[in-house]
């Protein structure tokens, strides 16, 4: 332990090997990474989001709960709401041109951003920015010194770049400024370290260039394995395979016991605070106990993000609506006038995010009522009746 400055910081060797290798991809530079851990300074830990949607997912969580690992630490961490890069659209692994979000729809997906992101990190400890402070006011010829920073040959050597131009593909110059960006950032808040997805690589490496120019020291970059959605593709918000930090118990419950088995330890061992040694355990339980040993991971995902006591009123509604075919003993009851349409009625109590989700469930037979298909996307409710939404959203209607 070193103290200095009135702050604590733990360099235990055990703990560092864990949060350097733990739902780690890569490390780079690891030895310069390892040598700031070790020295016991307070280290500056970057972070950033761009707010492309309204919700967080597990994936997206992965890198959260590093991010806590170093803070609790004893480092500080610095988050960054991308809300000035989010016009600009990050196109790491993206097979074509993302559009540009406007100020409205940045905002709306923002509202509850800093709640989500609370669940993991300790607000009252942790820097909060929004890269609009100091994007929105260089100067063109500022801008023209940063763009100094790279060539066009490395720009369009990068993968996903090459590739679209390979196609014939439109490639915008907006979209070379976005790791230029990124990079600015780090400059902004002097970071130390900066974490993301390995998809992000370029855009991390990129800070350690930009800090250079500045004359800044440079970072070192920490990227954080991918986690798969439910169905086994890369976790999306756009496929829809997604478990949201922000869904309800059942929901997420449900959500997790719909993993595939051969994606079980790897949720553990990047979603859960459980020790390898007890992974290693649960691993060979699989095979004998799959479904126990699912219901063993929903259980701690959901303790994460609400509790024990809700986790296990969660699995206990499961188990009635799955196994025993029944409904949730707290399932949510609503009273609505005679003849009110079923999508307002579900939009209202957060059932659907969208009328176009609404309409694509209907598409699908997804949704019930009183145990029959609903077809009709006008349908109003005139009696009382459950209403079943996918597999785990049900509410009870009163006229």
């Amino acid at each position: 332990m070193f103290k200095k400055n009135s702050k604590i910081i733990d360099t235990d060797p055990k703990k560092i090997e864990e949060l350097l290798t733990r739902g780690v991809e890569d490390v780079f530079v690891k030895e310069s990474l390892e040598k700031k851990l070790k020295s016991g300074k307070q280290l500056r830990i970057k972070l950033g989001f761009d707010p492309t949607g309204s919700k967080i997912h597990i994936g997206r969580g992965i890198a959260l709960r590093k991010l806590r690992a170093f803070q609790d630490l004893g480092h500080k961490v610095v988050f960054i709401v991308g809300d000035f890069t989010a016009k600009i659209g990050d196109p790491s692994d993206k097979l074509e041109k993302r559009p540009m979000l406007t100020d409205e729809k940045i905002k709306e997906n923002l509202k509850n951003y800093k709640d989500q992101i609370g669940k993991i990190i300790d607000l009252s400890k942790a820097e909060f920015h929004y890269n609009s402070k100091w994007l929105s006011k260089l100067t063109f010829s500022q801008t023209v010194e940063l763009a100094e920073t790279f060539s066009v040959s490395q720009m369009t050597s990068r993968r996903n770049f090459k590739d679209r131009l390979d196609r014939g593909d439109e490639v915008s110059l907006r979209e070379f400024l976005y790791p230029l960006m990124q990079g600015y950032d780090s400059v902004a808040i002097k970071s130390d370290i900066e974490l993301g997805g390995f998809d992000q690589l370029f855009n991390l490496k990129a800070g350690r260039v930009v800090q250079k120019y500045y004359n800044q020291e440079q970072q070192d970059v920490l990227t954080i394995s991918m986690l798969e959605g439910t169905d086994g593709r890369k976790m999306s918000t756009s496929w829809g395979n997604v478990i949201n930090i922000s869904d309800e118990p059942n929901d997420m419950y449900g959500k997790v016991m719909s993993v595939r088995d051969d994606l079980v330890i790897k949720y553990f061992l990047l979603c859960t605070d459980l020790s390898k040694e007890e992974i290693n355990i649960l691993e060979k339980d699989l095979n004998n106990k799959p479904k126990e040993t699912k219901m063993r991971l929903a259980r701690e995902i959901v303790t994460i993000y609400h509790n024990k006591e809700l986790a296990e009123k969660a699995e206990k509604n499961f188990e009635q609506t799955f196994s025993k075919g029944g409904v949730p003993d707290d399932i949510q009851e609503v009273y609505v006038s005679n003849e009110k349409s079923l999508v307002d009625v579900l939009l209202e109590n957060n059932l659907v995010e969208s009328k176009s989700e609404f309409k694509r469930l209907i598409k699908e037979n997804a949704i019930k009522f009183n145990d029959e298909v609903v077809v009709d996307v006008d349908f109003k409710l005139n009696k009382i009746g459950v209403v079943k939404v996918g597999k785990r959203r049900f509410l009870k209607i009163n006229i």
